[in-house]
C-alpha cells in the first residue's frame, strides 16, 4: 500500500518516524484497528452470502430431486414429506429449482462485476495517470454511457441478439464501467497528487508500476465495496430480465425466471414458487447491499 497515511494531516502514524519511512517506501503507515471492522451487521451479511455461494456450488448435492422432472400429477402440491416446499405447475420440486437456480442467479452478476469492474477500474487508472486530454476524453464518453440506464441497454441487446443470459450479461458489463470508473477515478486522482506519488517519481519508479503496486492498493478497498453493491444490482436488473422473459430461459432453473413463471400460480391460489423465489431474491440484495455499506464505512473510515 501506499504512504497516504503518511501525509494526512491528522498525523495518523504507527511511530516516531512512521511517516518519512512510508515516503521511502511508498507504503501506508498501519491503521488503528478500529478502522478494520465490519460490524455484527456486515459479518451476519457476510455468512448468509457464504452460505448462499456455498449452496449454489453445492446445488447438485444439495438438491433432493432433478429440477426439471416434470410430474403433472403432482402439480401445486404444498409443502410436505416429498416435497419440503411444495411443487411448481408441472410438478418439479420447488427446492430443488431454488437450488439449482442460485448458480445462474449469482453466476450472471458476478460475471457483469467481474468484467465492468476490471475494465473500469483500468479505464480509471490510466485516466488519472495520463491525465490532460486522454482523462478529458475518458470523463465524456463514461458521462454519456452513464446517461444510458443499464437495465433499458440490457434489454435493447436482448432485443437486438436475442434473449439469453450472455446478451444481458455484456450490455449489464458495459453499463456498470461507468459507475465503477467514475468512483475509484475520484479515489485514483486524490491518491495521483499526494507527495509519495512524487516521490516515487524522483526515485526513477517507472509510471505503470506506481499505478499498479502503490495508487491500485490504496484504492483497493473501495474498489471492493462498490463492486459489492454493484453485485447487489446486477442480481436484480438481471432477475427482473429473466421475469420479462429476456434473461434466463426456461426450462433453466432461475429465481427470476421462476418468479415469472410462478405469477400464473399467484392468481390460482397457489404463490410458493414466486414468494420463494423473490424471498431468496430481497435475502440476497439485502445480504450484499448490506457489507457494501460496511465496506464502504471502513473505506471512509480509513481514508
Amino acid at each position: 500500500m501506499s504512504a497516504t497515511a503518511a501525509v494526512h494531516p491528522d498525523g495518523r502514524d504507527s511511530g516516531p518516524g512512521a511517516g518519512a519511512r512510508a515516503v521511502k517506501t511508498g507504503r501506508r503507515a498501519r491503521r488503528p484497528r478500529s478502522a478494520r471492522g465490519i460490524g455484527a451487521s456486515g459479518w451476519t451479511a457476510l455468512v448468509l452470502l457464504g452460505c448462499v455461494v456455498l449452496c449454489a456450488l453445492l446445488a447438485p448435492v444439495l438438491a433432493p430431486q432433478p429440477p426439471d422432472a416434470i410430474d403433472f400429477s403432482g402439480a401445486y402440491q404444498g409443502p410436505g414429506i416429498g416435497h419440503l416446499l411444495g411443487t411448481d405447475a408441472t410438478g418439479r420440486d420447488l427446492l430443488s429449482r431454488l437450488v439449482t437456480g442460485s448458480r445462474t442467479a449469482l453466476t450472471g452478476p458476478f460475471l457483469v462485476v467481474a468484467v465492468s469492474t476490471l475494465l473500469g477500474t483500468a479505464l480509471a487508472l490510466a485516466a488519472v495517470w495520463f491525465g490532460g486530454w486522454f482523462d478529458q476524453l475518458v470523463v465524456r464518453v463514461v458521462d454519456a454511457v452513464f446517461a444510458f440506464p443499464g437495465l433499458l441497454l440490457a434489454i435493447l441487446a436482448t432485443a437486438l441478439f436475442g434473449s439469453g443470459l450472455p446478451a444481458a450479461i455484456v450490455a449489464l458489463s458495459v453499463a456498470y464501467v461507468p459507475y465503477i470508473a467514475r468512483i475509484v477515478r475520484s479515489a485514483a486522482l486524490r491518491e495521483r497528487n499526494l507527495p509519495y506519488v512524487a516521490a516515487l517519481q524522483v526515485q526513477g519508479v517507472h509510471g505503470l508500476r506506481i499505478a499498479l503496486w502503490h495508487i491500485l492498493p490504496n484504492v483497493s478497498g473501495l474498489i471492493v465495496a462498490n463492486a459489492t453493491l454493484a453485485f447487489g444490482f446486477a442480481l436484480m436488473d438481471l432477475a427482473g430480465l429473466s421475469f420479462i422473459g429476456l434473461g434466463v430461459q426456461p426450462p433453466t432453473s432461475d429465481w427470476g425466471a421462476m418468479v415469472g413463471t410462478g405469477m400464473a400460480g399467484v392468481l390460482q391460489g397457489h404463490p410458493q414458487e414466486a414468494l420463494f423465489a423473490c424471498a431468496l431474491i430481497v435475502i440476497t440484495v439485502g445480504a450484499v447491499n448490506t457489507l457494501g455499506d460496511r465496506l464502504t464505512e471502513r473505506w471512509e473510515a480509513r481514508s
